[in-house]
């Protein structure tokens, strides 16, 4: 969705010739991905901060062009909402201190936003959803001036309606009614980027998938929308619910959602996620280019593929796969179900975790797979958004008898660490660097903190001398003096 689109509006033979395009790409994609030397190399790490630009008294500042302006960085890219924006981190190699240098990057990012942002006593917040939000954030005005969101606003207002419902339940539920897809634009979250060779591919996307909703617990950072306290990660049903392209109807027969966790174990490798997301899932932008990817592959060539990653990119599982044809061309998992924040330092660790886990468990997954039916970890991923690290998952049980265990998931955490490490020192992380982002996910298990527990405990905690609306305020302040500081929010306290 980066790629700059001209028209905001598109002829059925428009359409027609995107489609023939796709199928062209996927039988080039699957040349390629046959070839043994593609995709080789060494293993890197990438990752995308999206962040709030906010005033003094945490409302959104819509400025991020004048930010992008103001900055002239290259690697800073606007978002859908004028109040968003987003920092592209520079790929590290798995080996040495990767995670420790991701982290310094987002601590030298923000201080200079920051500074950007003093004339309007302003500062960039990673947080995945705004408390202090207000429904009249939201609607067109909000949108960011660029043809690519309001071309995908129109597109899955075709399909699906100009009028939708959001309905999140929690302990104060909320239904809202909207037009465009700013409401998407609430959520912030920190992406990761991992290299992974075609032939490790099947095995590294499953353990990914078996380890998000425990990261999702580990992470939430999201208990707040427009002022109603939600899920811990409330990202997850606003996002589903906010940009899903299906009418209700569709919804109703089981049509696959654009936003979804996925719908089954990947069996042999990435073509097949590849071609679900052209079979299933109609285009919505089908801006064509000039390439004969067949011509390309059958030569021997890289192909650029514009048509699959242009579609792909609007389309939003949880764990999505990327194409990219840069140097020689190689696959990517985007790992998208991260919140943003709280510190660098907390996102550096949960990058450690998370992958560190995936390559220490990857050898087994296909030995726990039988044992963990895919509709019991999609229940996970919900239980896990909903209550973060109060919350019991469902889980295989390594002992006779074997079979699902109801386990906390700060149990099922905490037997994973020294599955994380062994799969950081595969990688070749330096021991040093693999304890320090470790001991940042052991003491959150300890202290059962994260960035929505300590975000609804500092709630509570000031509303016994403020009203609800000064409490938030108050709250998201205190947030960002811990953030700004670089505080693991374990050691937040209130």
């Amino acid at each position: 969705m980066g790629q700059q689109i001209e028209t905001v509006s598109f002829t059925e033979s428009e359409y027609k010739t995107f489609q023939s395009r796709l199928l062209d790409n996927l039988q080039s994609l699957k040349q390629v991905l046959q070839r043994p030397d593609f995709g080789c190399g060494e293993v890197s790490i990438g990752a995308e901060l999206e962040m709030y630009l906010v005033d003094e008294q945490t409302r959104p500042l819509s400025l991020n062009r004048t930010l992008l302006e103001r900055s002239g960085h290259p690697q800073l890219a606007l978002e859908l909402n004028r109040f968003n924006i987003e920092y592209n981190l520079t790929p590290v190699f798995a080996a040495d201190r990767p995670f420790s240098l991701l982290e310094r990057e987002m601590q030298l990012a923000m201080s200079h936003l920051n500074e950007l942002l003093l004339p309007e006593q302003g500062s960039v917040l990673p947080i995945g959803i705004l408390p202090t939000l207000k429904r009249s954030d939201f609607g067109p005005h909000a949108m960011t001036d660029e043809r690519r969101f309001t071309a995908l606003s129109r597109a899955l207002a075709a399909k699906r309606g100009s009028m939708f419902s959001i309905h999140i339940d929690g302990d104060e539920p909320l239904s809202l009614r909207a037009r465009d897809v700013t409401l998407e634009g609430a959520n912030t979250s920190f992406q990761l980027h991992f290299k992974v060779s075609p032939d490790s591919f099947a095995d590294l996307f499953n353990t990914l998938q078996l380890v998000t909703p425990v990261m999702v617990a580990l992470a939430a950072n999201s208990p707040f929308m427009l002022e109603h306290k939600l899920w811990h990660e409330t990202r997850v049903p606003l996002f589903q619910q906010a940009i899903d392209g299906r009418s209700a109807e569709e919804s109703q027969r089981g049509v696959p959602s654009r936003v979804d966790f996925g719908s089954g174990w990947v069996r042999e490798g990435a073509y097949e996620l590849f071609a679900e997301m052209v079979h299933l899932h109609e285009p919505l932008l089908p801006v064509s280019g000039t390439e004969d990817s067949l011509l390309v592959a059958g030569q021997g060539g890289v192909p650029k593929l514009d048509e699959l990653r242009l579609h792909a990119g609007t389309i939003w599982p949880w764990n999505r796969v990327v194409y990219d044809p840069a140097q020689g061309g190689h696959l990517r998992i985007e790992i998208r179900a991260l919140p943003a924040g709280p510190s660098a330092c907390d996102m550096a660790a949960n990058a450690a975790f998370y992958l560190g886990v995936a390559a220490g468990l990857k050898h087994r997954i296909n030995d726990i797979i039988p044992a963990l039916p895919f509709s019991t970890l999609r229940s996970n991923f919900e239980t896990a958004a909903r209550r973060s690290l109060k919350a019991e998952l469902m889980w295989p049980n390594p002992d006779p008898p074997h079979g699902l265990t109801k386990q906390s998931v700060v149990e099922i955490a905490s037997s994973l660490i020294p599955v994380a490490r062994q799969g950081l020192l595969s990688l070749e992380v330096e021991p040093g660097e693999i304890e320090t982002q470790l001991r940042i996910i052991e003491k959150r298990l300890q202290t059962g903190t994260n960035g929505a527990i300590w975000q609804r405990g500092e709630y509570h905690r000031l509303c016994r001398t403020l009203q609800s609306h000064a409490a938030l305020v108050k709250m998201v302040q205190n947030y960002r003096i811990h953030q700004q500081a670089n505080l693991p929010v374990a050691e937040w306290g209130h």
